[in-house]
């Protein structure tokens, strides 16, 4: 056997036991149809264990494929215009949300997974746009909507269906499973043999499929397959955390599910080198990053994502921007362990989701959780609450946009919101790893309020779909705040995607200062090359000057330059609210 199939067997066998070799050469059959079909790739399949092809110019746009629409054209191909006429080479990837039919949650309720929804266009679009940017896709495995034909096989009694989904008897203890929504987790179905009760993790019209029957696997297999044959280079793996069930657990991590993420990721750096997967798991910050693998790298380089989301970033953000103080931020951020070359974050602020609160357990107590919540709620916003095995609720996620969450502070709004915004952003573009900006983000979007009184749903606060001669027209008006956010996030990102030490390998290091103050160092690089990052947190101006040993011997040390040559700021002056300075020197 290859080292690649023995790590298929040991895979499969953890999962299917005595069932492994025939699963196995069924998969085998899978890849050997595909392969031929595959583009081309640009690593061999040797070179991809040696690191991901990623670098500074790596920067995503996140998007639904009708955020921005015009009549009598497909919304991917008025998203496609957008990006290559605003955007161009700013960006390398865009994340275009779910574009497949779909019946609710806005995508994630799939009812064909080979199929893009009519509504957006069709394969060509997603092909037109890959050819031009990375695009990520995604596999949305977990659950199925209840019009699937799968689903339409399990209420007949058929195949392949029929044994796709999780029957629980309706009286069995389920309080312990970790629930990311206040819905029921089982709910009945009407079936030709009955009322019979199935799994739904997040919906009653998000049926959870079994994995523990290995034709799901074989099924999605295939689909991630078939979306890299359509040009697709980065797969999400869509709420992938919940992906197991063992009744008598949480049913949240459980180590079948990591067996699933390192056997996706084997087969994608065995037939498509080059390919990213990335994981969707808005749990605490340690949960979250299990998802690399890093407890196996005495073994070996990581087995398993990629890539994972920063999800403990966006709020703690929210809090030290509204708080006036970096001192939390700044411990987590030390706190970050080292990462092989192999790995990175994907940092972002704003997302088609809410901003999820969960990631802050153990890092923010209580009631600066709550005070942070009443403060979004000041500005606009909504909680949304899941469920404990107690019965309780508790907030999952705050629903707002980012640039209406930046208003103020916790003394209410103020005249800096456009300045703490960029701010805000400008941090999370100088860490370790790959940036993702939420198209809402860019334009400075507000509130859509009709938008959920139209749907019902807190999350179309942030989903608001743009008609691209009016988001034109606001992008060449200078009085407007999408004008000046659009054009100022686009000159950060011009500015990242040339300097190397924001390379996502590059390393990071807090530097000790006041809590007013937050500064991080990138590098050094080979040449001795370094980046300095200072950003105000506050509201009133901070003299450098004040910002602690640790940093006036770093600014001592070195013959810093501002990277944006046209600054005004001096690198020894002081910063006004909430000012952004990247300063870089060479050895």
């Amino acid at each position: 056997m290859t080292a690649f199939e023995l790590r298929l067997q040991r895979y499969l066998t953890h999962l299917y036991g005595q069932r492994a070799g025939e699963v196995q050469r069924r998969l085998e059959q899978h890849l050997a149809h595909f392969r031929p079909l595959l583009p081309a790739a640009p690593l061999s399949a040797e070179q991809s264990g040696i690191a991901p092809t990623w670098s500074e110019k790596d920067q995503w746009v996140i998007s639904y494929g009708d955020s921005i629409v015009a009549d009598g054209t497909p919304p991917l191909g008025v998203l496609n215009h957008f990006l290559q006429r605003h955007l161009g080479e700013t960006i390398s990837g865009v994340h275009v949300l779910p574009f497949f039919p779909w019946s609710s949650d806005d995508g994630f309720s799939v009812i064909h997974y080979r199929e893009v929804n009519p509504e957006l266009g069709d394969w060509s679009h997603i092909r037109d746009l890959a050819s031009h940017y990375d695009v990520m896709g995604d596999l949305v495995l977990n659950h199925v909507s209840r019009e699937s034909l799968w689903f339409v096989d399990y209420l007949t009694g058929s195949l392949p269906g029929r044994d796709y989904f999780i029957e629980v008897d309706p009286d069995t203890d389920v309080s312990q499973v970790t629930r990311p929504r206040s819905s029921p987790l089982l709910v009945p179905v009407s079936t030709r043999r009955g009322t019979r009760h199935l799994w739904a993790t997040f919906s009653e019209d998000q049926i959870d499929l079994n994995f523990e029957n290995p034709d799901v696997l074989l099924e999605f297999v295939g689909i991630l397959l078939f979306y890299l044959q359509q040009g697709v280079r980065i797969i999400r793996l869509d709420a992938v955390a919940f992906l197991w069930k063992r009744l008598g657990t949480a049913c949240i991590h459980l180590p079948e599910t990591h067996t699933v993420v390192r056997l996706l990721r084997a087969i994608v750096d065995e037939v498509a080198p080059g390919t990213l997967i990335i994981t969707e798991t808005n749990v605490p910050h340690a949960e979250n990053i299990s998802y690399f693998g890093l407890e196996r790298l005495a073994e070996g380089p990581p087995d398993e994502a990629h890539m994972v989301y920063q999800f403990a970033l966006p709020p703690l953000l929210l809090h030290t921007l509204t708080r006036g103080e970096a001192s939390t931020l700044q411990g987590w951020l030390a706190s970050l362990p080292v990462l092989p070359e192999h790995c990175t974050y994907l940092n972002f602020t704003a997302s088609h989701d809410g901003i999820g609160v969960r990631p802050l357990e153990g890092l923010l107590p209580d009631h600066e959780r709550d005070a942070l919540l009443e403060l979004m709620h000041r500005f606009g916003g909504f909680v949304s609450m899941r469920s404990n095995p107690d019965g309780s609720d508790t907030p999952y996620e705050i629903n707002i946009t980012w640039f209406e969450a930046m208003r103020g502070t916790r003394r209410g709004p103020d005249p800096w919101q456009v300045a703490r915004f960029l701010c805000s952003q400008a941090i999370m573009l100088s860490l370790q790893g790959i940036p993702a900006l939420y198209l809402h983000t860019l334009t400075g979007t507000l509130n859509d309020v009709e938008g959920v009184e139209r749907s019902g749903r807190l999350r179309s606060i942030n989903r608001r779909r743009w008609p691209l001669d009016e988001l034109e027209l606001l992008l060449e008006s200078p009085s407007t705040p999408t004008h000046d956010v659009f054009h100022a996030l686009r000159r950060l990102l011009d500015l990242r995607r040339q300097e190397p030490c924001f390379h996502p390998n590059v390393p990071q290091q807090v530097i000790s200062t006041p809590a007013e103050l937050l500064a991080i160092e990138r590098g050094p690089l080979a040449d001795g090359r370094r980046l300095l990052a200072l950003f105000n947190v506050t509201a009133r101006r901070i003299a450098l000057d004040q910002g602690g040993e640790a940093l006036t011997q770093r600014l001592q040390q070195h013959a810093w330059q501002p990277l944006d040559t046209s600054s005004s700021l001096h690198p020894l002056a002081s910063l006004p609210p909430y000012a952004v300075l990247w300063l870089v020197a060479n050895a």
